[in-house]
């Protein structure tokens, strides 16, 4: 599995490590392009970061998670690093669908405008009047978009964080907001912008403002 690791100090592991996930037609190198690794640069923050290429292709295919368990996220944990999985657009439904698999190898999750599965899901949702009313039903293996709505509907109250960022103008923002319902106010970001590179990094900063300095 391709990935970019871009160490906080290039001679030490930093305590806390954030695999990044791309989403549809993007790569690991775009987040480099971006500025997320330079954002962390600047706040001298010991963070440890991976981007990692993951393909439209992969929807729908476990096994693509399973490298991201066996190449990225197991490693690190053996070695005693915390990690925080993120994705953006098509990347936060990967990282949630890792969340769902396996909750208990995550120390947080920081999705950016995340897809959150096909139009006719998250209108079954509002119907429902949100996720708490909402029941998912008879769930197939290969339906990672109800399986993550099922995993957001039953977390327990004590589960690692789960950060939410996006635009006000994304187009997905109509199911963002079923997600955010859900979460803490301050586990909330939202503003002005769309579905695109300079949105997402705004978000960065502020989830790392946040969370890290």
């Amino acid at each position: 599995m391709h990935s970019i690791t871009v160490p906080a100090v290039p001679t030490a592991v930093a305590p806390t490590r954030m695999v990044w996930l791309p989403g549809a037609y993007h790569a690991a190198r775009d987040f480099v392009t971006a500025g997320f690794a330079e954002a962390v640069r600047m706040r001298r923050i010991a963070l440890d970061l991976n981007f990692v290429d993951m393909e439209l292709a992969h929807v729908g295919d476990r096994s693509a998670l399973q490298r991201l368990r066996s190449d990225i996220v197991l490693p690190a944990r053996a070695a005693g690093v915390s990690i925080w999985l993120g994705g953006i657009s098509l990347g936060g439904l990967f990282a949630l669908d890792y969340a769902a698999s396996h909750p208990d190898e995550l120390d947080g999750l920081c999705l950016l405008a995340p897809y959150l599965g096909n139009r006719m899901l998250t209108a079954e949702i509002a119907q429902a009047a949100g996720v708490a009313a909402w029941q998912p039903g008879e769930l197939a293996e290969t339906d990672e978009e109800r399986r993550i709505w099922r995993y957001i509907k039953s977390r327990p109250a004590d589960s690692p964080p789960l950060f939410l960022g996006f635009g006000r103008e994304d187009r997905f923002a109509a199911a963002h907001e079923l997600l955010a319902v859900t979460l803490p106010a301050d586990s909330v970001n939202v503003i002005g912008g769309g579905h695109e590179w300079s949105t997402w990094i705004r978000l960065w900063e502020n989830f790392l403002e946040s969370r890290f300095t």
